[in-house]
């Protein structure tokens, strides 16, 4: 039997099927909407969590023409009676506003039309039935043609589609917010907001051809007016119990695909790595990092996890929360950091518009966004916030970093003076003005190893600032491996560095110093060629928490 493929970027259910990609059955989502929809469903997952896979498959279980074998051996199949009832017996409007995000409105607006011109086309059948009159054709051909009202397109498309079938519809609609996020981003929200407000309540509250509608995104933003009106519209977030399995995976799913490509040796690594999210009572995976790695181990002899998550968009949001970010702030962030949990009220309802108001809101964001998971509720209703995963936690480590050299950066000149004239006090007052100014991701890690190499990779992302410097990490020296090495090829001077952890502040200079002997017990300086530099410079530093202590040689010394 031929293996079946992961799934890489397939969101549409008739082709993962009928091509042979590996299919982690999530069809039980059919059953228990059907037990309890509401007129409007509102799913909210973050992103790359398999909404807009499900939406496909939605659409597939319900459309009249579907083909049924798509369903063959998953487990809605094995309920007949519902199946019998509903595969395949009603009409379905299926639309994405994923591509909804242009720079202004007016692009936006176009792009929106676009998406309903490609459903337009999609129905184009409708233009032979013997049930529309030439008046209903005209509407459709206008919809086709980017013409008439876009505000009305769903209710007309939806009945249209009623008239001729004599059935009522299903409206899917996936992505909802990805507009209202960019034009946030880009100034035309208040355009945007009314825009979609429209849109929606033609469509699915003034509609008496709509059996129901599911929508995804998320957010959930009932402020914006957008579901104003609706009759009890169903909200389901990633703190609800109901439909918490359907999105993401869970930990036997994950077991089963790994074994299933020969990479159960892997587990514990991928559930460090990609696991830690709770929706509801459930505790799941990304099922984008999941498929991805899943893909890297099979054609690949590089068997480090990526940040496939992390990847996938400009990550704007956690710049944003770090800007914000104050004392309090970056406590509870090191806090974070070391593994811990932070109780935060959250706001399940928000408004783009409000989100950086203050860092409140943007806790709320983190956490419905994926950037945060949560652990427990508390009694008086916060929550126990969390990093979910190794992934995770080093895209925090990384973007604020990057934040952090950009609030240094034009600051640093006194620091490569202190070291060219071997200033220890000061380069000790600069580092630690620095370290007192980040964020302090400065105990990052579980062990002193992995904390060494945390300020070690702090220490040269500050070097490089410097122009005229070449900067070179653990390269091959003498009798080991030179930490930092630094040669200004105007000046002549080579730079030897060696960075170390001190387990208490006691041990400092102690440390500092052991680095400075292991530069010369080493013979590290034999790495410069005679012809490069003229002097050596060799420091040893020492770091713990936000505190370092700097040893280095009193006297210049020629190597000529």
């Amino acid at each position: 039997m031929e293996t079946r493929r992961p799934p890489v970027g397939i969101e549409n259910f008739p082709e993962l099927r009928k091509q042979g990609f590996y299919y982690v059955d999530k069809t039980g989502l059919i059953k228990e909407l059907l037990d309890s929809w509401s007129k409007v469903n509102l799913f909210t997952r973050p992103r790359r969590f398999g909404k807009s896979l499900n939406m496909s498959m939605l659409r597939a279980f319900f459309e009249i023409g579907t083909d049924k074998s798509l369903f063959d051996g998953l487990s809605i199949a094995g309920e007949t009676a519902l199946c019998e009832a509903y595969m395949g017996q009603y009409p379905v409007i299926s639309i994405s506003l994923k591509q909804v995000k242009g720079l202004d409105y007016a692009s936006a607006e176009r792009q929106m039309w676009t998406t309903i011109r490609m459903e337009a086309d999609r129905l184009a059948f409708l233009m032979s039935s013997d049930k529309l009159d030439d008046q209903d054709k005209d509407i459709l051909s206008q919809l086709r043609s980017c013409e008439g009202e876009l505000q009305s397109a769903l209710l007309v498309l939806s009945r249209l589609l009623y008239k001729h079938y004599d059935k009522k519809v299903i409206i899917l609609i996936d992505e909802y917010d990805v507009p209202l996020q960019k034009a946030e981003a880009n100034g035309y929200y208040r355009e945007m907001t009314e825009l979609i407000s429209q849109v929606f309540g033609y469509g699915m509250k003034t509609n008496d051809s709509l059996l129901f509608s599911v929508v995804t995104g998320c957010l959930r933003v009932a402020k914006e007016s957008i579901f104003t009106g609706f009759n009890n519209p169903k909200v389901h977030t990633i703190v609800d119990e109901q439909y918490d399995e359907w999105f993401g995976f869970t930990d036997a799913e994950v077991r089963e695909m790994l074994d299933y490509y020969g990479l159960g040796e892997y587990y514990e690594l991928t559930k460090e790595w990609y696991d830690g999210y709770r929706f509801g009572s459930v505790h799941v995976y990304c099922p984008w990092d999941v498929i991805n790695w899943c893909e890297q181990l099979r054609h690949s002899s590089d068997r480090r996890p990526q940040n496939f998550w992390a990847n996938t968009s400009g990550n704007d949001m956690i710049l944003r929360f770090v800007e914000m970010a104050d004392e309090t702030t970056r406590e509870e962030l090191e806090e974070l950091s070391e593994g811990k949990s932070i109780d935060k009220d959250i706001r399940m309802e928000l408004t783009y518009a409000e989100m950086d108001r203050n860092i409140d809101n943007l806790w709320s964001i983190l956490f419905t966004t994926g950037y945060l998971t949560y652990r427990e509720r508390n009694e008086d209703g916060s929550y126990q916030l969390a990093i979910p995963n190794r992934e995770i936690s080093s895209l925090f480590e990384r973007q604020i970093k990057d934040w952090f050299y950009t609030r240094v950066e034009g600051g640093l000149e006194p620091l490569f003076r202190a070291f060219d004239e071997q200033r220890t006090a000061d380069i000790e007052n600069c580092l630690n003005a620095c370290l007192a100014d980040s964020i302090s991701f400065m105990d990052g890690g579980n062990t002193d190893e992995m904390k060494e190499t945390f300020y070690h990779g702090l220490l040269l992302g500050l070097l490089r600032g410097r122009r005229g410097w070449r900067v070179k990490s653990n390269r091959e020296a003498g009798d080991g491996r030179a930490d930092i090495i630094l040669i200004d090829r105007r000046r002549q001077i080579g730079y030897l560095i060696e960075v170390k952890y001190a387990g208490s502040f006691a041990a400092l200079t102690d440390k500092a110093e052991e680095g400075l002997r292991q530069i010369a017990d080493r013979k590290y300086d034999e790495y410069f060629d005679d012809s490069e530099v003229e002097e050596v410079y060799r420091y040893g530093i020492a770091f713990h928490r936000k505190r370092c202590r700097v040893a280095a040689l009193e006297v210049r010394q020629s190597i000529l």
